[in-house]
């Protein structure tokens, strides 16, 4: 299929721009989870709040596209930062544990707020975001992300995930770097969040629960945690396979499981874990 053909499938161009969503999101939770070292299965969460209230301003104020966008941007970003404070000292399963207590939190007040619809969630949104704007939004990520983790910033950042008691004598701020890691990394998925919703033009609470935040850690240990390349990879694999084995879409989560433990045992770097991006 040449590329005219593609641009003119509707199919195709829906099933690219949501696999361009998803690399955006990921790239995120890499920053956090891969290169951090910060265990988060909460993504989704940040995800929903750039989600509604990119679609809020919209749908309530008439707000432009790119307004909208910055704006879910920068909240999941600054809730990102606050979340981050008061679980700095938490490692491991605890620190899991309370990023999917936040992300049920999201979940259960969005729920209950007659303004974000509810149960029926938000539909009408306008229709903005087009594959080209999601094309766009993935470079610039992944020039961002591999300047950010290629300077003084990132190497911090790694120092933390390999020994964080060694990188603080060696005069890391421990508490700044996580902080900045969550703001920074939820400033992303809020940002898929909002291309999400301006895709789709329908959300509901439903879509950003717990186990969206599941597929989106399922991509990012398929493609490789700690690989800008990786993360990308498993975006985009994960994406597209479970739309080429649809006639079996019940059983996704399983397939996904299977494929968890195959690559724990054969390949636990994941399928790019080793192989960095130049740009």
């Amino acid at each position: 299929m040449d590329l005219l053909s593609f641009l003119q499938n509707d199919y195709f161009l829906q099933i690219a721009t949501m696999t361009c969503i998803n690399i955006v999101i990921v790239l995120g939770l890499n920053l956090i989870t891969g290169v951090t070292g910060q265990l988060s299965l909460g993504h989704a969460a940040f995800m929903s709040l750039g989600a509604y209230s990119s679609a809020l301003l919209a749908l309530k104020l008439n707000m432009p596209f790119w307004v909208c966008v910055s704006f879910g941007t920068l909240f999941a970003g600054v809730m990102g930062a606050l979340l981050g404070i008061p679980i700095l000292r938490l490692r491991g399963d605890y620190l899991a544990i309370a990023t999917l207590g936040f992300g049920e939190i999201v979940r259960v007040v969005i729920l209950n707020t007659p303004f974000a619809g509810r149960a029926l969630g938000l539909y009408a949104i306008p229709q903005y975001t087009t594959f080209i704007i999601a094309l766009v939004a993935v470079i610039v990520g992944i020039i961002f992300m591999y300047r950010f983790e290629n300077s003084m910033h990132g190497l911090a950042l790694r120092s933390i995930r390999e020994d964080e008691i060694a990188a603080e004598m060696m005069g890391v701020n421990i508490a700044r770097y996580k902080i900045l890691a969550f703001a920074i990394g939820s400033a992303f998925a809020g940002l898929g969040g909002s291309l999400y919703a301006h895709f789709l033009t329908y959300i509901n609470p439903n879509d950003f629960g717990f186990m969206k935040s599941i597929e989106q850690l399922c991509m990012l240990v398929l493609g490789g945690m700690g690989s800008i390349t990786g993360a990308a990879a498993g975006a985009i694999v994960l994406s597209t396979v479970p739309e080429l084995l649809r006639f079996a879409s019940e059983y996704r989560m399983v397939t996904y499981g299977v494929v968890l433990i195959v690559m724990m045992v054969f390949r636990p770097q994941g399928l790019f874990g080793k192989i960095r991006v130049n740009v």
